[in-house]
């Protein structure tokens, strides 16, 4: 990590002909290792969720531990929604932002917030019920492809694996062992991936620095600068929900030393940092989950690929942040109702949020909707988006295995190596 930073920094400082050779020669590598992780990420969800299903061998137990899952992933959305909201509200960086700094901010992001808001306008104009429509898929392949819908997959994982326990055991019993095979070999080519896991992250993280300054090298200190405080109160949010939500599920219910849990995760944790994409992560997380907390496979094949299409907490929380911020900037007061409507919004908006880089800002323009805040004023938190953004997946894939170790212990299924 540190190396790709450093490298990153001193090809800015070295100049353009610098930038390009890391953009030409070194950035590839990151996008080799971006491709492989989202090319196993499908055939990992269809085979892990398939065999957790179908060796469960009852319909009630499924309900029983999906009803858990999605109970905790809704209560810890809201906790953290309202723990941004009480950070921005206590902190107000807003209110410490001139007016000239906003509108430079304004004006050299305009041309991205103009498309995010259109994007986000796509979203909104879809018929009420067309969310619950696009979680079924009417050709799986498509929804696979490169307009797929992660979701869509696991609806489509979770009908096979009900129909196979439907079924008599001698039909069911050959494809079974087929789909457990193919999740052995979906795991170990997982394993050949993670080979080339130190060189993938040093590109994309060398990467994100030469992006941020390649136009102007004090670019990352100015922003940051502008930003600073409002930078720190996301950081802060974040920081507080991973220690206080999910360390306490950790060490209330998943029964785990929270030290432990947190050092087991550093290797996912940073893969989801520096590829900003609880997706492409999803692999190395359900390997780490079943090998170093001692999950089993079969809550871990459930548990994670939903975790990654439907919990976003880091997403939510920073969603609540900036929605007031900007509002603040504008000196907009926002009533304790408007408040409970971006709790609600937020919730809804990181469900239907997808797990890939950026999604995050096109779901914020339909919470500042949802409290009339102009949605212009997400030109002034771009500048800083993608440093928020990676650490706001890392808190999301540490949040999706805090949960999947807790649903473990409730079912007995957690035997954490010594």
């Amino acid at each position: 990590m540190l190396l790709g930073l450093g490298w990153g920094i001193l090809a800015v400082n070295l100049g353009k002909e610098w930038t390009g050779f890391s953009q030409d020669f070194i950035h590839p590598f990151g996008t080799i290792f971006m491709n492989l992780l989202k090319l196993i990420a499908i055939p990992m969800i269809l085979t892990s969720l398939i065999t957790g299903i179908a060796s469960l061998n009852d319909i009630g137990k499924l309900g029983r531990i999906g009803g858990k899952t999605i109970g905790i992933f809704v209560i810890t959305t809201v906790i953290a929604i309202s723990i941004g909201l009480f950070m921005v509200n206590i902190i107000q960086p807003g209110k410490q932002m001139s007016e000239s700094t906003r509108d430079m901010l304004m004006q050299s992001n305009q041309q991205q917030a103009i498309e995010k808001t259109q994007a986000a306008e796509n979203v909104k104009n879809r018929p009420a019920l067309q969310p619950l429509v696009d979680l079924f898929p009417d050709n799986v392949i498509h929804a696979a492809g490169d307009n797929g819908n992660m979701l869509q997959i696991v609806i489509f994982a979770v009908f096979l694996g009900i129909a196979i326990t439907l079924i008599p055991n001698e039909k069911a019993a050959p494809l079974v062992k087929l789909m457990d095979s193919a999740n052995e070999v979906v795991m170990k080519v997982v394993d050949l991936i993670m080979i080339i896991a130190p060189i993938g992250v040093f590109a994309l993280l060398s990467q994100v620095i030469v992006d941020l300054a390649k136009d102007d090298p004090q670019q990352i200190l100015g922003l940051l600068q502008a930003l600073s405080i409002y930078t720190l109160t996301v950081l802060a949010a974040l920081i507080l929900h991973l220690l206080i939500t999910y360390m306490g599920i950790v060490r209330f219910i998943a029964k785990m030393n929270p030290l432990v849990f947190l050092k087991r995760m550093q290797p996912v944790q940073l893969l989801a940092f520096s590829t900003s994409s609880s997706n492409a992560t999803l692999p190395v997380n359900m390997e780490n989950c079943e090998e170093k907390l001692g999950v089993d496979e079969e809550i871990t094949g459930f548990v994670l690929p939903l975790g990654a299409t439907v919990n976003m907490d880091g997403t939510s929380c920073y969603q609540a942040i900036a929605a007031v911020f900007i509002a603040q900037v504008f000196n907009m007061d926002l009533s304790f109702l408007e408040q409970l409507t971006i709790i609600l919004t937020a919730v809804l908006a990181s469900i239907g949020s997808a797990g890939v880089p950026g999604a995050g800002v096109v779901m914020l323009v339909i919470v500042l909707n949802s409290v009339h805040v102009p949605v212009e004023g997400i030109a002034l938190i771009l500048g800083v988006d993608r440093i928020l953004d990676m650490c706001r997946t890392a808190v999301n894939v540490t949040g999706d295995a805090a949960v999947c170790c807790a649903i473990a212990k409730m079912e007995g299924k957690l035997n954490v190596p010594k």
